[in-house]
């Protein structure tokens, strides 16, 4: 194995709780329940040897990993980490109407239509491409074996996709809470996924 991945979901913020559309465009704080998540996660795994710590460009990430950070441990926010941009949608309330819009674009997607896109937003071929820098970049950094991923629910989804060779319409296979860890291994070029969506933290497991 030449690096271990462990790749979590931002902590939750109120727009979360509040059912309201987030994506890459809304940059939005943790809340209190979502600082408690990133203060379990690091309980649990402070004592790992991390060598880096990658973010996405939205804060939200960042946040969920301070504790991380303010230990000394080198970070770098990658903006191709970043949400899906939900387009006209973000910044709006879960209703009827949003359903059925994401509901129509769901059934696009796991068509197979991989450019279908909201108005002002980005497909999963978007996401998808600049996910591949990310990957390229953390491959290059060879010194870097254990890594700390902090990044949002349909990105990571889309990650897993790619991790996997499985089609982009099978991200619903990838489920995932806030704060919840996959943990993915790369030896040589093959990536390969050994734990899923782990909220052992959040369930005072050790």
């Amino acid at each position: 194995m030449d690096k271990e991945l462990y790749i979590i979901r931002h902590g939750e913020t109120d727009l979360n709780k509040q059912g309201i559309i987030q994506g890459r465009g809304i940059d939005s704080d943790l809340n209190d329940t979502g600082r408690a998540q990133g203060a379990a996660f690091y309980a649990l795994y402070k004592d790992l040897p991390f060598d880096k710590v990658y973010t996405s460009a939205l804060k939200r990430t960042q946040q969920t990993v301070q504790a991380f950070i303010d230990a000394g441990l080198p970070w770098e926010k990658l903006a191709e980490l970043d949400e899906l941009a939900w387009g006209e949608w973000e910044g709006t309330q879960t209703s009827e109407h949003t359903i059925g819009a994401f509901k129509d674009m769901t059934e696009k997607w796991q068509g197979g239509d991989f450019d279908a896109h909201f108005k002002g937003g980005e497909s999963p071929n978007d996401v998808a491409k600049r996910l591949r820098i990310a990957i390229d970049l953390i491959k290059s950094r060879t010194d870097e074996k254990l890594i700390l991923v902090c990044m949002h629910g349909r990105a990571l989804r889309l990650l897993m996709c790619l991790f996997s060779g499985k089609p982009m319409s099978a991200m619903y296979d990838f489920p995932h809470q806030n704060t919840g860890l996959y943990k993915v291994s790369l030896t040589g070029d093959t990536f390969t996924i050994t734990e899923a969506n782990n909220t052992d933290h959040l369930n005072g497991k050790d």
